[in-house]
């Protein structure tokens, strides 16, 4: 079932491309951008990390922390971080923890092909640990700055 804006954030801990366990309830007090997204080092995966990458000191600024989730293994992970330059928590959800408690794991459709992953969306969670926005099915491409624009950032 989807996550909605109102409703308290599904917390979970999974490992980061490091390997250390990450909790979202680690964030409680700051606002997320929590963002799922289908494979590292892929075109849009790119684009969308970058992005994030690029923007993260004014988000960080306004007290907001960025965390991106995919079912990459960890040392994929690393790799995408290191080649990009990426400057924020890459969580390896293998086990399709978050992805499950934030329903964007499943069959979906993409220009008339029908496969089974993720679908890239993004959370808003305010510091007291609720859901502000929920934006599933989200184009990679001007994303963060619809986000940035949620935000008020």
């Amino acid at each position: 079932m989807r996550v909605e804006a109102g409703q308290t954030a599904p917390d979970f801990t999974i490992n980061d491309q490091d390997g250390k366990p990450v909790s979202l309830s680690d964030y409680r007090g700051q606002r997320v951008v929590l963002y799922f997204y289908p494979r590292a080092a892929t075109p849009g995966c790119t684009v969308e990390a970058c992005d994030f990458r690029d923007s993260l000191d004014s988000l960080a600024a306004a007290g907001v922390a960025v965390i991106g989730v995919s079912p990459d293994l960890e040392e994929d992970l690393v790799s995408f971080r290191e080649q990009e330059g990426l400057n924020f928590p890459l969580l390896s959800d293998v086990d399709h923890v978050a992805l499950d408690a934030y329903d964007v794991w499943g069959e979906h459709t993409v220009m008339e092909r029908t496969y089974t992953g993720v679908l890239r969306s993004t959370f808003i969670i305010g510091a007291d640990g609720n859901i502000e926005q929920a934006m599933y099915g989200v184009m990679a491409q001007g994303h963060v700055a619809e986000v940035r624009a949620a935000l008020g950032v």
